[in-house]
């Protein structure tokens, strides 16, 4: 080989070479171009309006009502169509020809109309179809109300304990500083191992906090995305879409529209029952009907049997009248009707009493609530305080001489446990106004002003 060869050769490879290295500091810059823009490709803020409207279409519970509505508006529209005539068509052609008397009609086709003139029960029916599609409405207004509650008061819990999470963290990287104090002053001879000891012991016990709150936030948000079908990562709450909750008292109570529609429920059967009842005594039910019918003797010999040939055209009408005078059957059905509407009457009532108990218990627990959280927050109004204290004499000195009775200067490790103790105090406070916002949530549900949260929502 030549030396021109050679040193071809050798080119050629610091080329290649060349090219490697450029394609791997391209990979290297297209890595980070896509980390700097990871946060920007992150899931945006949902407000708390649209995972309520999300999780009202994605309930099964919605689902269900909204069927139930269908069904009884279709029961009403049923029970009314007895009054509204209806038309029947029918043809029967003979498969081979007739020979002799019969007894029927040789009809080629035949139309039928019929229908219901006057039923006392019949309007007792539709009373009570009437009664049940209104249970219906209520009903699926009560059931958005709850859908509606559990998925406001799971958004805020969330959203609060994100915060809690994020003054976790801040707690921990404190005691970890704390930690690195104590470790210096144990080696110094300054304090004893026990207090670096505890000063681990608070980290530890941080960050089994840190991960507790880790774990309920991720429980939370499978159960918003259970609700509204959204992915987990895509829930992320926004603290400005979270209107004030409105603090009602217990005597500015209105209709709770599951109440409501346990009430209308009973009073449906009440209705049903009557009717059933109405079948025993005796009320006429009036029908109206007309028949026409088309003969034919072309396959049959049936004018040989009668004293004039069978009209080709056939029609009659009439009104019909049913006085009922003894029946068991519709007897029995009254009893059973009545046992029926008595059941649902005394639901309705012990359900509205569950809600008197229900608003006593959490007119009482609020009260207790607003205690909790006014004290929470005076303690954290303290150790603000204390914390911009010990901050200002570890910047400005405290001033204490060496002389007996003198105060003791402030240290680092001061500051760091004042900052654990002001963030332990907001983390109370903030856990103090979650209980009361989901106390307050329940009882707009317990009181009937749920509607009204969710107009402030939108």
């Amino acid at each position: 080989m030549g030396m021109d060869e050679l040193n071809t050769g050798i080119k050629n490879r610091r080329i290649r070479q060349g090219q490697r290295s450029h394609c791997k500091q391209s990979a290297a810059v297209i890595v980070g171009l896509v980390l700097t823009m990871a946060p920007c490709l992150s899931w945006a803020q949902v407000s708390l309006a649209t995972l309520v409207d999300m999780a009202a279409k994605n309930s099964g519970t919605v689902r269900t009502a909204q069927a139930d509505l269908d069904k009884a508006r279709a029961a009403l529209s049923q029970s009314r169509d007895a009054f509204v005539p209806t038309i029947a068509f029918g043809s029967g052609l003979p498969a081979f020809p007739s020979i002799g008397f019969t007894g029927n009609l040789p009809t080629i086709w035949d139309a039928n109309v019929s229908s219901l003139v006057f039923s006392l029960p019949q309007i007792r029916y539709i009373r009570a179809a009437q009664a049940g599609v209104n249970a219906a409405l209520a009903n699926l207004k009560d059931a958005h109300e709850q859908v509606a509650l559990d998925t406001s008061t799971e958004y805020i819990e969330l959203d609060t304990l994100n915060q809690e999470l994020a003054v976790a963290q801040q707690q921990e990287s404190f005691a970890k500083r704390l930690v690195d104090i104590e470790q210096q002053r144990a080696e110094a001879g300054v304090d004893p191992l026990s207090d670096l000891l505890q000063a681990k012991l608070t980290a530890a016990q941080l960050k089994l906090k840190r991960l507790h709150l880790e774990t309920r936030v991720d429980t939370l948000a499978q159960q918003l995305s259970a609700l509204t079908g959204m992915p987990v990562a895509a829930i992320v709450t926004d603290h400005a879409s979270i209107p004030a909750i409105p603090a009602v008292k217990a005597n500015d109570a209105r209709p709770l529209a599951g109440i409501e529609s346990a009430n209308l429920l009973a009073l449906s059967k009440q209705y049903v029952a009557k009717g059933d009842s109405d079948h025993n005594r005796m009320y006429p039910e009036i029908g109206f009907g007309v028949q026409y019918n088309r003969n034919t003797t072309l396959l049959n010999n049936i004018n040989k049997y009668y004293a004039q040939p069978l009209p080709a055209n056939n029609f009659s009408s009439g009104f019909s009248i049913r006085v009922p005078l003894f029946d068991w059957g519709s007897r029995d059905k009254a009893k059973q009707s009545a046992a029926d509407a008595l059941r649902a009457k005394v639901e309705a009532e012990q359900a509205e009493k569950q809600n008197d108990i229900q608003i006593a218990t959490l007119n009482s627990t609020l009260r207790e609530l607003d205690a909790q959280a006014e004290v929470a927050s005076l303690k954290k109004q303290i150790s603000d305080e204390q914390l911009k204290t010990v901050q200002a004499q570890l910047e400005l000195g405290s001033g204490g001489g060496a002389g007996p009775g003198a105060p003791a200067q402030v240290t680092p490790k001061a500051e760091q446990q004042v900052q654990i103790d002001e963030r332990q105090n907001y983390q109370e406070s903030l856990d103090a106004d979650l209980n009361l916002s989901k106390a307050r949530l329940s009882l707009l549900r317990a009181l009937g002003h749920m509607q009204d949260w969710l107009n402030e929502l939108h």
